[in-house]
Formats: structure tokens, sequence, C-alpha cells
């Protein structure tokens, strides 16, 4: 590995931020480069937004998103804007609670029920971030799990690590269950 791009793209509020601090702050912890930025609409909460990391064991000389090796997509607006360009190789990760209108290019396509697992496992959505940030760092194989959830523990607010922890544990089950391996640390 030389070098992997990922765009998490949804609505505000819905912790994209949150997960691609906690996805930077795990390719530190594996001793990689990392950058990492973000964006919002004008509207913030509620309004179109992206996350951007980038890990490397290598320099990394551009600190933005060219083109993305990984591209997650938790709503209809954000699959519309972002994951109708992606060029051939880029895998791409919708969560079909959220994405109802998908036309994947490619086979590198998957289809999780990232909010509806949340829903359904912790009883809200709010955990539905870090299921996705273990979906997309379990289908990357860039990041040891151990190394994830070291972020995860250092980051999640006060009082919800051991759900966050679940959470984590869920979504990269769903991406090694995704590539047809089973679960380990």
């Amino acid at each position: 590995m030389a070098k992997q791009e990922f765009l998490l793209t949804g609505t505000g509020g819905q912790g994209l931020i949150l997960a691609a601090i906690m996805l930077a702050e795990a390719g530190m912890n594996a001793d990689q480069n990392v950058a990492q930025s973000q964006s919002y609409g004008p509207e913030a909460r509620g309004g179109a937004c992206r996350a951007e990391v980038i890990i490397a064991n290598e320099a990394i000389y551009y600190p933005k998103v060219e083109k993305p090796d990984f591209v997650l997509t938790l709503s209809q607006e954000a699959y519309k804007k972002y994951g109708l360009q992606l060029n051939e190789n880029a895998v791409l990760i919708v969560d079909n609670s959220q994405v109802s209108e998908v036309k994947p290019r490619s086979s590198n396509y998957y289809s999780f029920p990232i909010t509806k697992a949340a829903c359904i496992q912790f009883g809200s959505e709010q955990s539905a971030n870090v299921v996705a940030l273990g979906v997309v760092a379990s289908l990357s194989g860039i990041i040891p799990l151990h190394n994830v959830l070291q972020a995860v523990q250092q980051r999640a607010p006060q009082g919800t690590v051991k759900r966050n922890i679940e959470a984590l544990e869920l979504g990269w089950q769903m991406g090694l269950e995704a590539r047809g391996v089973g679960l380990s640390r």
C-alpha cells in the first residue's frame, strides 16, 4: 500500500466529520502519514457535507482527495453529488437505508444497511457514523482493527465509548463479511 484516499459524504449531523477524524487518527496510530479535511454546506446540520482522509506510508504532498479509492455515501444527495463521478477503480460504499437510487458503475460497489443496523442494535441513528467507519476501514484493509479501536476510544464522546466500540465492531464485521473474511483483531 502506497496511498489510499477516502471520501466520506452525507448530510451534516450524521457524524461523518468525527468518523473521518477517527479514521485519520487510526492511520496515525498505525504509524502512517495522514491528511484530513472537511467541508460543510451552508446549512451545516442537514446540508451536504464531506470529509476527506488520505493515509499513506509515503509523504503526502497534496492534502485534498483527488482520486478517491473509497467513497462512502450516507445520503441520497451525497450519492448524487459525489457517487456518480467515480473512476472505475474506486470502491463505492452506500448506506442502503438512506440511499435508494443507485447506479453502480463497477463491481467495486457495496451496499450496507448502516443506519438501519445502528437503529436496530443501539435504538438510534447516533452510532451509524462509527458503523460506517468500521465498514470503510475493514474494506480498505489499510489499518488493523486495534488501531481503529484505539482511535474510537480516544475520540468517542464521554459516556459513549462502549456503544461506539460495539458500533465499530459491527461495521468491521459487515465489511469483513462482504469481503468473505472472518472477524479478526
